[in-house]
């Protein structure tokens, strides 16, 4: 499913599409980390943007 760029809250800001540079760029960006290093996460535990924070605090 294709990123909904009409939304600026809700569902689509708790999930971290891979797939869309710019996307990735700026959840790398938010969470202090490279982009490598969010795939890496959403590898591990799934797309969630919380998920990914805990796992990249803890890593």
């Amino acid at each position: 499913m294709a990123d909904d760029k009409s939304k600026s809250q809700g569902q689509d800001r708790e999930r971290i599409n891979v797939h869309q540079d710019y996307e990735l760029r700026d959840w790398a960006r938010s969470l202090n980390t490279t982009p490598e290093r969010v795939k890496e996460a959403v590898q591990a535990v799934g797309d969630r943007a919380e998920k990914v924070r805990e796992y990249l605090k803890n890593k």
